[in-house]
């Protein structure tokens, strides 16, 4: 079932913390004194989210990758509340010796600041991106006793549709809110905080609908429980190819999560260089690979300043489209 591969691919992330590899790249700085190799000590790896879900998975499973590829433990430290914004100030508060780095989410920098007070926004400015690591597709999705197969379906209900997301600034919110909105559907966002409660309310047809992270409600598509109405990417997915995208249904509706690699700013280029090389051969091992294809995830392995022009780009689309239809995320949708 979905669940316990969720918690095998946990346990056996916190198992292989356990061991210690040999290897170590040579550099001058960056947890250790001048002439020692990076890292010459544990660096600590903190998560914006509860453990097992999928941020926490993800992170996991890249720090299995580095201690394995560097030699020294990466212990994942959770730190959530405020969609990964507690967990991103300790990053950017932390030296910049390479001791601290954090898998973000793309939600975080270009969705959040829709939502949230000036003053509370976390800029992607104040980090330096090491490299992409993966794609999480948001699906929208009913309860299959609702009988209803499209977003045209939800047009023609004619009544008041709930949806419920995963919390307010995140995705799955604005990906709900611009479907309803878009599409002209009259809606009422229930919001959750996370996946887990969120699929559990439709599952017990508490809501009508809710976007979820394709890997948050593969399982329950697959087995019939559930059916996905539309996907947000920019072309279908290989984990649901029979799901069209919202631009096919010509909503134009493209939400997606992404996460990446990062230290506090003024790190270091050759402690980044450790990184981004040991982030690249963890890539390319079959555990790695095996991970991504278990939890619906999508390759994004790219670097650090394309994820950076995909942040800024991002942001921008995403704000016009707030503004066009006038959605305001931080009333929960």
């Amino acid at each position: 079932m979905r669940k316990q591969s969720l918690a095998l691919a946990s346990l056996a992330a916190g198992t292989a913390l356990a061991l210690t590899a040999c290897g170590g790249v040579s550099t001058t700085t960056g947890g250790g004194g001048d002439g020692d190799s990076y890292p010459s000590g544990s660096v600590e790896m903190y998560v914006g989210a509860d453990p097992g879900g999928s941020s926490d998975l993800i992170s996991r499973q890249v720090s299995t990758g580095l201690t394995n590829e560097l030699g020294q433990q990466f212990p994942v430290i959770n730190l959530s509340g405020a969609n990964g914004a507690l967990a991103a100030n300790k990053v950017q508060s932390s030296d910049n010796d390479g001791s601290v780095i954090s898998v973000q989410n793309a939600s975080l920098f270009a969705i959040t600041p829709l939502a949230v007070a000036e003053d509370e926004v976390t800029s992607i400015d104040d980090f330096d991106v090491v490299g992409g690591v993966s794609r999480d597709d948001y699906v929208l999705v009913t309860n299959a006793k609702n009988g209803w197969k499209s977003i045209d379906d939800l047009k023609a209900e004619g009544g008041r549709i709930t949806y419920g997301t995963t919390g307010v600034g995140t995705g799955a919110q604005l990906a709900c809110a611009l479907t309803y909105e878009v599409g002209d559907i009259t809606s009422e966002a229930v919001p959750f905080d996370g996946g887990a409660p969120a699929l559990t309310a439709l599952l017990g047809n508490q809501v009508d609908t809710a976007c979820l992270q394709t890997g948050e409600a593969i399982e329950n598509i697959n087995n019939g429980k559930l059916t996905a109405l539309s996907v947000f990417a920019p072309e279908r997915i290989e984990f649901l190819p029979d799901v069209p995208t919202a631009t096919e249904q010509g909503l134009d509706v493209e939400v997606y999560q992404y996460r990446f690699l990062t230290t506090p700013k003024g790190t270091p280029q050759d402690v980044k260089d450790t990184l981004y090389d040991a982030m690249q051969a963890t890539f390319e091992t079959e555990d790695y690979q095996a991970f991504n294809e278990q939890n619906s995830l999508t390759p994004l392995e790219v670097t650090g300043d394309e994820v950076v022009d995909m942040l800024n780009s991002d942001r921008e689309r995403y704000a016009s489209l707030v503004e066009e239809y006038g959605i305001s995320l931080g009333d929960a949708g």
